[in-house]
Parts: C-alpha cells; structure tokens; sequence
C-alpha cells in the first residue's frame, strides 16, 4: 500500500500559520512579480479564481475583504522541511513528490491498525508538528494514492482520510466513477480532451480501456496509468530522487532591462544560484549556456529571444567560470535597444567529478583551491550569519523581481520571528 500526504492550500496556509487574525479567511497567493493567483485558502475559492491576474482583481470589490500576497519562497521552503520530517517520523520509507506532497511506504500498517486510523493519527502529528493540515489518501498503487487523496479534500465526510483497499473494490468504483479523467495524476487537460473524445470522461472509464490500445494511441505512460487505476503497481517508491539531468536558473523582470550592464548583473545573480544548486547535487557541468528575451506580447516592439553558450574544457562547479561563460556568451548576443523581459542561465552535462584528460598545449588550467574557496563561500552562505557575493551582482537593482506584498520570514530571520503576547 502506498499513500500520499498532501498540505491543504499550501501556500496560503504558511501565510495565514502565523496570523491568526487570518484564519477562516480568504487569502490568495500571488505568481512571481505579483502576477496572478497561484494558490488561494479554501473561502477565497468562491471568489477569486487560479490564474487570476493581480492588476484585475486588485480594484474589484468582494463581500469580505480578500488577503493578498507575494510569494514568500524562503517561508514555504521552511515550512516544507518541518512537514517533510514530520511525516518521515511516522512513516520512515517515504519520497518526497512535491514542496508540499511526499508518497509514503504503508507496508504492514495493517499488522498493526487500521489504515484509515494510521492516516488520522498521521494527520494529527503533521498538524501539532507544524500547524498545517494535510490530507492523505491511500491505496494500493501511487495513483490510486493519489486519486483518494484529491476525493479525501471534495468528500468531506472522510475528514481529510480516505483508503482505497483491495478488501473494499466498491469504493474504489464509486471514487474512480466520480473522478473527471483529467483529475487522474498524469492525465493533463490536453490528454484529457483527446480522451472525451473518445467516450473516456472518468477515471472509471480510462481503468476499463484496453492498456494496448491507449499504448498504440496515446503513450506507455498512459497504459501504465491504466494499469495502476487497476491495482497493478507500475511505479514504486523511490527514496532516492534520481540525479538532475540540467539546472536552470531564470527569472522574469520586475522592469524592464535595457542597458548591458543591467542585464549582466541579472546573469551574474542567476549564474551564482545555478552554480550553488550545482554543487548542492555534488555534480559538475560541462557546458554552461544563457538566454535572454523580450516581451512576445510588448505592443509595437518586435519579440527577439536567443540564446548562447559554451562547452568547456574542464568540468567546473566553481561560481566564477560560470560567470566568466555567462558573460562572454552575452557578448554574442546582446542587442541594444531592446527591452528585456527575461533572462536565464542553464547547467547540463553534468559528471559526478571535475576530472578530466587535459592536453599538454591546453591554455585553460584548473583554478587553484577553487574547491576549497567554493566550500568556504556556500558555509557563510548559508550559516545565517552573513552573505558574500561576487561584484557583479549589484547591489541594489530596479529590476529585480517585484513583491510588493511580501509577508515577514517567520522561520529564516531572527529579526522576523513572530511575536506572542499574553494578557
């Protein structure tokens, strides 16, 4: 048996954790650069919708008042890790899926208590662990897991707990008879159209689908969903997440950029996340690339988007030769008169090692102690007691990413830690 836990509206839940004048109310989260909606608590549902933009609802009028804010990264990112080692606390084989999901190993839970009981007790423990709410669902593959985890939040009567069991076929019926077809894990609303079309409207109707037939018209992904609506388990757990392939680091711009010097800033910030989260997976890259475009909607400026990049001699994960690419390849590509929405750096070929057979007429030779200077510059990084960073990066630039209604850091700032008053 596998289950799924879950973190109810995760984002507006860290908002509204420690604000208590926010609970119950509508709060909604906002994309990068204050953009649209991205998440929004369980009363804000009925008013605003996901996707929304910001500049459209921002002057609307809604029978109460509705809680808007940034995205506050650094907070989720904390909060993820309290729920995430909460849960390996009950259940030690686990894998997280997402910032706020992790599947979880429930082999031989029965032998000792109900499913549904473990799932409640689960729930309990997140919740006096880190004052989140989760919802689990379980069942005996990962996307049946999955499926009685989103029917465990729209059946209220289950209580935030459902479990899908081989003992109890009728509801597992029942729930796959409920569930529109592009709410099965893995189906998104394209395949979903395509399979309308077909007759194929719930997740009921995909599970009785010949597997060879969805194989031959759509994907062997498909079939394996197919054969997991039926108990076949097809994905098992994987406690390891598989190594990264390539890391990009991209942001949109709070304004415009139209100056090179802006613009290398920019990079010279991307290129020194891309080369920490590097050496984060241990690895090595090979060849380090950029990209930078305008805005394909701007009205009267004509879209212009290109890209560059360098193989290199010697595998690196020092700051500083990323750098050294980034900017060389800008060189190639920047066009003045521009204006720039977006900009980003991109790490692939990767090795577990910086080993490589150099030539004896090879100019480019290895930096000393850059190892040791790359482990001394992450340790004050990310100590909490400081930060260093490269020049290039500026200091304090325009076009950085716009959080007008960014909330405090509760659990990563000594200065914003939440204040308990007792009367």
């Amino acid at each position: 048996m596998f289950g799924l836990a879950d973190v109810n509206s995760f984002y507006a839940s860290c908002e509204a954790l420690f604000r208590p004048d926010l609970r119950g109310k509508p709060v909604v989260v906002l994309s990068n650069n204050d953009g649209c909606v991205i998440a929004r608590s369980a009363t804000a549902k009925k008013y605003v919708k996901m996707g929304a933009p910001w500049f459209q609802i921002k002057g609307q009028e809604y029978p109460e008042k509705i809680y808007v804010f940034s995205s506050n990264y650094a907070l989720y990112h904390s909060m993820s890790q309290r729920v995430m080692t909460a849960l390996e606390e009950i259940t030690p084989r686990v894998e997280q899926y997402s910032i706020d999901e992790m599947f979880l190993d429930l082999t031989g839970i029965d032998g000792c208590e109900n499913f549904e009981d473990f799932g409640r007790r689960l729930r309990k423990h997140v919740l006096d662990t880190t004052g989140l709410t989760v919802g689990v669902g379980m069942g005996p593959t990962k996307t049946l897991a999955k499926s009685a985890q989103w029917a465990s939040k729209e059946w209220k009567q289950f209580r935030g707990v459902l479990a899908l069991t081989p003992s109890n076929p009728k509801r597992t019926t029942t729930l796959l008879e409920n569930q529109p077809v592009e709410e099965i894990w893995g189906v998104g609303r394209r395949i979903a159209k395509r399979l309308n079309l077909l007759g194929i409207e719930s997740a009921l109707h995909l599970s009785r689908a010949h597997p060879k037939f969805i194989r031959d018209n759509f994907s062997v992904v498909l079939e394996r969903t197919v054969r997991e609506l039926n108990g076949e388990s097809c994905i098992p757990l994987e406690e390891l997440p598989p190594a990264k392939q390539q890391i990009v680091c991209s942001r949109s711009f709070g304004e415009r950029i139209t100056t090179k010097s802006a613009m290398q800033q920019a990079l010279c910030q991307y290129a020194t996340r891309a080369a920490e989260k590097l050496r984060g997976e241990r690895q090595y890259c090979r060849h380090v690339s950029m990209f930078i475009q305008t805005s394909p909607h701007a009205h009267n400026e004509i879209y212009y988007g290109n890209t560059a990049g360098m193989k290199l001699s010697l595998p690196t994960q020092d700051t500083r030769e990323i750098i050294d690419v980034a900017m060389k390849s800008l060189d190639q590509i920047w066009l003045e008169g521009k204006r720039y929405m977006k900009a980003g750096v991109m790490l692939d070929d990767f090795t577990p090692n910086g080993v490589s057979q150099l030539n004896l007429f090879d100019e480019n030779q290895p930096r000393a102690n850059s190892e040791k200077l790359m482990k001394v510059l992450d340790g004050i990084n990310q100590s909490g007691l400081g930060n260093v960073w490269f020049a290039g990066q500026g200091v304090d630039t325009e076009w950085k990413m716009k959080r007008e209604l960014l909330s405090n850091a509760w659990t990563t700032n000594w200065n914003e830690i939440p204040v308990a008053r007792v009367y």
